[in-house]
């Protein structure tokens, strides 16, 4: 599981090289020999030619989907699901000393003020969970959510946040998430891609497409962008003149030259490239089928708020919910547009806060109740998360302002799972009275990816990838299983 189809080449390093060279040349052309040994027995494996066939995880997994929906720019979590009496009490004080002396953080300099919420909140749903009056349809499903009011990240700025949640570094050149999942279990759609991305809010998040690449494992497992609007996958259409038959011959004709090569260079990125020719030529028919929504009820489009033909969030919940329908693995939705510093009406946490997450509000609450409607919300791990939370204080750029907004803060944030196999209607930690810090159960984002992969039935210190001279996994050499979060 952890290294399939790698050939004897592509393990070789130079650390391995210089320890071969101890023992002499002797030792030199012995290794050679049975690494030639190794490559005559074994050759390109099966899995590299067909590197999406669904694959059985470590033990019986709880979910077998998952959609990750990502507010990128990191929503106000204390405006929307923790809510701090003691803090709307203590509004406008300075901020305590030590919450704030020593810290580092993105935009504020000098001593802070505290900020309470503007928002009304109520407890909903049996386990009494808060809810602002901002997401009034999200409190209508409490009793399908998970929440964890104790997550924290080491990283305060938006880039490397993101990187460090779905590559475990904060650094490039990781594989994501999705592509983690798909390495290990492959896709149930042999004519969709494993891992899908959707985007919407008119930017991409801040971390770029590594946050949906590969990394160092086979490109085949990077997520695929595709669109609402317009071509649903870019390139894939053929060009004027060409034929879906003169496509199949060229495809035939490059396959060849690539066999060539495989067999010459025992590459599996190049046996990889054969399979993703393959797909995308399958992908010509399939993906504008599942990706056309006009094909829903007019019932179905409303509590979406999805519009055919337009690039929204409300389509994109819709479309993550037939991509998995369809056996898509892994579906990622980012949507741009939470970072609320309070810079513009739009970054205001009262009203801007409201109308941004009025599409959201009713797209999520859509989803998570369409999927248990049809049977897929216990098989499909739904995530509400963004990279990291916002200050208790307001942000120092506009604190003399008439617009309230927050910096960034990584030491404690809200974020909720549902389906999957987690619990329903639960809330795992909590913050301090004031909101700066944990109080009890923390749950670092490490700890996330590997209850992540635990649903889905992998011991995440398992699941690895030999590069470099060792084993990298998705959770670095970190990570606990919150066992808690398991229904």
């Amino acid at each position: 599981m952890s290294d399939f189809g790698q050939h004897p080449a592509a393990a070789m390093t130079r650390r391995h090289f210089f320890g071969d060279c101890q023992v002499g040349l002797g030792g030199i052309a012995l290794a050679s020999l049975l690494g030639e040994d190794a490559a005559g027995a074994g050759g390109i494996s099966i899995d590299d030619r067909r590197p999406l066939l669904p694959r059985d995880p470590h033990f019986s997994a709880r979910a077998k989907n998952v959609i990750f929906l990502h507010m990128a720019g990191s929503p106000p979590h204390l405006d929307l699901f923790d809510y701090k009496p003691e803090l709307v009490r203590r509004t406008g004080e300075p901020c305590p000393d030590e919450f704030y002396e020593g810290k580092q953080f993105a935009f504020t300099s000098e001593r802070p003020t505290l900020l309470g919420t503007p928002h009304a909140f109520s407890q909903q749903g049996r386990g009494g969970a808060w809810f602002s009056d901002a997401v009034p349809r999200l409190a209508e499903v409490a009793d399908e959510l998970c929440f964890v009011r104790s997550m924290y990240t080491e990283q305060f700025n938006h880039a490397p946040a993101q990187l460090l949640l779905y590559t475990g570094s904060p650094r490039l050149g990781r594989p994501s998430m999705g592509s983690w999942v798909t390495y290990g279990l492959g896709s149930e759609s042999s004519d969709l891609p494993g891992f899908v991305v959707l985007l919407s809010g008119g930017l991409n998040p801040s971390a770029g497409q590594s946050a949906w690449g590969s990394g160092f494992l086979p490109s085949v497992f990077q997520g695929v962008q595709c669109r609402s609007k317009g071509d649903p996958v870019l390139y894939a259409s053929d060009p004027p003149g060409m034929t879906r038959t003169m496509r199949r011959r060229t495809l035939d004709a490059i396959n060849g030259l690539n066999e060539l090569q495989a067999a010459e260079l025992g590459s599996a990125e190049t046996v990889t490239r054969i399979a993703q020719y393959e797909l995308a030529f399958r992908m010509q028919v399939s993906v504008p089928e599942v990706m056309d929504i006009s094909q829903e009820t007019r019932g179905t489009l409303e509590k979406y708020g999805a519009q055919p033909g337009e690039a929204s969030f409300g389509n994109n919940c819709l479309l993550a919910r037939r991509l998995v329908e369809n056996g898509v693995r892994y579906v990622q939705l980012f949507d741009w547009g939470w970072d609320f510093h309070g810079t513009g009406p739009k970054q205001d946490i009262r009203d801007g806060l409201t109308e941004r997450c009025r599409p959201m509000d009713r797209a999520v609450s859509a989803l998570i109740a369409d999927l248990k409607q049809r049977g897929l919300l216990e098989e499909t791990l739904v995530i509400w998360s963004g990279e990291f939370g916002r200050t208790p204080f307001r942000e120092g750029r506009t604190a003399k302002g008439q617009v309230l907004g927050r910096d960034h803060y990584p030491d404690c944030y809200t974020m909720f799972l549902a389906g999957g196999g987690v619990k329903p209607g639960f809330a795992y930690g909590q913050s301090d009275e004031l909101g700066f810090s944990i109080a009890e159960n923390a749950m670092h984002v490490h700890d996330l990816q590997a209850t992540i992969l635990h649903l889905l039935g992998f011991n995440h210190e398992q699941l690895t990838r030999f590069y470099q001279g060792r084993h990298f996994r998705l959770t670095d050499v970190h990570g606990q299983v919150v066992r808690d979060l398991l229904a």
